[in-house]
């Protein structure tokens, strides 16, 4: 699917045959700075988790062929810097990034929550608020963030209606059949 201007969209991808693209904390921070660089000005960003063989974004597309070329420039850049550093040849993901299309506000709503929900999913944290990874504490946070925070919350009410909403739990199976009905609509 061909990500166009003015829609939303959930953007992931994941390691070449489900291996690692991060190594350590350094390579998380320089693919949130890459990706600042290279994608960021031509989209919003709404929520992102970034998980040891995998990524998630929520993003709004503002320009569809700047973005395009961006997230080429972005994915070219952050491999050859990770294939140098650890003397590795090939690639780094698998195949082209993909996207599924946002149209509803329930699917946004849950899209946001299984973004930020991955980490304790993966039994990598307990809590989504220990995940540095990922933009649930920047919602939590006074601190200033490239987020459309404001415009997030506002979607969920609030920010107690948002920290609610996180908190109800649903299973993984849970979540992925309600993100595979939201995709068939």
């Amino acid at each position: 699917m061909k990500a166009l201007s003015d829609s939303y969209y959930h953007l992931y991808n994941r390691g070449n045959n489900k291996e690692l693209i991060f190594f350590e904390d350094q390579n998380y921070v320089f693919f949130l700075l890459q990706f600042k660089k290279h994608v960021s000005p031509f989209c919003n960003v709404y929520a992102y988790c970034l998980m040891p063989n995998h990524f998630h974004f929520f993003v709004r597309i503002n320009d569809e062929l700047l973005f395009e070329k961006g997230i080429k420039n972005f994915f070219i850049s952050y491999t050859k810097a990770i294939n140098k550093r650890y003397d590795r040849v090939g690639s780094l993901f698998q195949g082209r990034y993909k996207v599924s299309e946002i149209t509803s506000d329930s699917y946004f709503t849950t899209i946001i929550n299984y973004i930020h929900q991955n980490p304790v999913i993966a039994a990598l944290v307990a809590n989504m608020e220990d995940y540095k990874y990922s933009s649930y504490p920047a919602y939590l946070s006074n601190k200033e963030t490239n987020l459309k925070k404001q415009e997030v919350l506002d979607w969920f009410g609030g920010l107690e209606s948002f920290i609610e909403h996180h908190k109800m739990s649903l299973d993984e199976k849970e979540i992925s059949r309600r993100l595979k009905l939201w995709v068939r609509c």
